[in-house]
């Protein structure tokens, strides 16, 4: 079986993490986050740890060839070898370009972008309507879809239950005005040399899943032909 390199593509909210959780269990495939990868190398003090931390100190963004050298490393890895599911970078054309020479040496290649779609309305509804509990906040509650009984109050503990800063309509407007800068121009990069595939994020997370997965069995077929 081909190995199955994908990129996970999506504004804050759409269900990225929900899936990758999923595609993970599904394909054995390694969720490569590049915040969560960043953090571990410099943890370890490796070379690009150490190298991308004094970028860190200075408030400085991490070089694209430092992310780079750290994926190329990470995709290296036994786990990796049939595949990984990449989200967080790239982020811009640049990042695509420089992702793609990197694999190329590596005698790789992506097999899609995975592009979950939901609309910045509604968007702000799913996100601003979070409630979670101040004494556990794994108890999370949505003002529309899944409410407390009691208006404010936690049914588990009877706490109170508050929004987050990073959930207020004003913060999560900005957050998708970031993403529409830095991302839209890499969505329509991956449609032009035809990897994009399009997942409706309103849909049910069983739904999209499914989605995916059909979509995912299409691109095997389509290899071997």
């Amino acid at each position: 079986m081909s190995e199955l390199n994908l990129i996970l593509l999506g504004p804050p909210g759409a269900g990225k993490g929900t899936q990758a959780d999923r595609l993970r269990d599904d394909f054995g495939l390694p969720h490569i986050s590049t915040g969560d990868m960043l953090r571990a190398q410099v943890a370890a003090q490796t070379e690009l740890g150490t190298a991308a931390k004094r970028f860190m100190d200075a408030g400085d963004l991490v070089p694209d060839e430092v992310i780079v050298g750290m994926i190329t490393e990470r995709v290296a890895d036994d786990d990796a070898r049939d595949g990984f599911l990449l989200d967080g970078f790239p982020r811009n054309e640049t990042q695509a370009d420089v992702l793609a020479e990197a694999l190329k040496g590596l005698g790789r290649h992506l097999g899609a972008a995975l592009l979950i779609e939901v609309s910045d309305d509604d968007l702000v509804r799913r996100l601003a309507g979070r409630r979670v509990c101040v004494k556990n906040p794994g108890h999370i509650y949505h003002v529309d879809f899944d409410p407390p009984k009691h208006e404010g109050i936690c049914d588990q503990d009877g706490s109170r239950l508050i929004q987050r800063d990073d959930d207020r309509e004003e913060t999560i407007r900005h957050r998708l005005e970031v993403y529409h800068q830095q991302t839209e121009p890499l969505i329509a990069y991956y449609d032009r040399v035809g990897l994009l595939r399009r997942f409706d994020g309103t849909r049910s997370p069983d739904e999209v899943h499914d989605h995916i997965r059909a979509t995912i069995a299409t691109i095997r077929l389509e290899e071997k032909l």
